[in-house]
């Protein structure tokens, strides 16, 4: 940290060196902040304004220190272990191994302003006992490559979404999707033959699905995050997905996918 305010300080803060910086803000305050309930970083290095949408958290700064007190209330330990940590101008996105009554998968997206943490967006999805693919909702690679292909990279994923799940061609799935595709979605199975499998059980049930809007994406080499807003069988819901792209197709998804509740602690929605 005294390096990125050094830094900063000094007006030289290239691009690269700031996103490897904000990444070590944000695993700061899940692993440091959070899990060690250490306030001063948080009064340090979160906003006052904070801006909070998780559906079950209060607003602010003053919100997030509440927290801290609710977690070390617990019998158990929490405990946060990230597991790909992606960056794209002022957003950090973290997917995360969590135990917290239970194991859960969790998706965190943070807004950094400033050298300060000023909004934050999450999805939570408790871990199945199995999944459909035989793969954890965690598995697989986590190196980032490629950067020089992020923006193609991003094209391609956010082609798809719009194609595929926004607009359900399902006839376009090979334009966007490698021979092989590892699947991490706990009900769908590995492959196009998987994701075409559950669009087909969907219809074939009269279960309404859809994507509707992008509201973030972050972008970082071979991996793109996007974070859109859905329904299924009528529900509004928030889905965080993680694709891997390699050679100019998808070969990897990881998601978690949650209900928007009808009522929040805060007048900030999910999205």
């Amino acid at each position: 940290m005294k390096k990125m305010m050094m830094v900063a300080a000094l007006g030289l803060a290239s691009p690269a060196l700031a996103q490897v910086d904000n990444k070590a803000l944000v695993l700061g305050l899940l692993q440091q902040g959070l899990v060690q309930g250490d306030k001063d970083y948080i009064n340090t290095y979160v906003a006052q304004d904070y801006i909070q949408h998780n559906p079950t958290a209060m607003d602010g700064r003053a919100g997030l220190l509440g927290f801290v007190d609710f977690i070390a209330s617990q019998p158990e330990a929490v405990s946060i272990e990230p597991v790909r940590v992606l960056s794209e101008g002022n957003l950090v996105m973290v997917q995360s191994a969590v135990e917290f009554n239970g194991p859960l998968v969790i998706f965190d997206l943070f807004r950094v302003e400033d050298g300060m943490i000023v909004e934050h967006w999450d999805g939570i999805q408790p871990v199945p006992e199995s999944t459909l693919s035989g793969r954890g909702m965690l598995d697989g690679p986590v190196e980032i490559v490629d950067l020089d292909k992020t923006a193609e990279n991003k094209a391609l994923v956010l082609g798809f979404v719009d194609d595929v799940l926004v607009n359900g061609r399902a006839e376009k799935l090979a334009m966007y999707i490698g021979e092989s595709y590892a699947q991490h979605n706990p009900q769908i199975a590995d492959g196009i033959e998987g994701l075409s499998a559950f669009m087909g059980y969907l219809a074939e049930n009269d279960i309404s699905f859809g994507y509707t809007r992008v509201h973030n994406v972050v972008a970082e080499g071979n991996f793109v995050f996007v974070q859109s807003e859905g329904q299924i069988a009528g529900k509004v819901n928030a889905f965080y997905d993680l694709f891997r792209v390699e050679d100019g197709r998808i070969v990897e998804h990881w998601d978690v996918v949650q209900e928007v509740p009808d009522e929040m602690p805060h007048d900030n929605g999910m999205f």
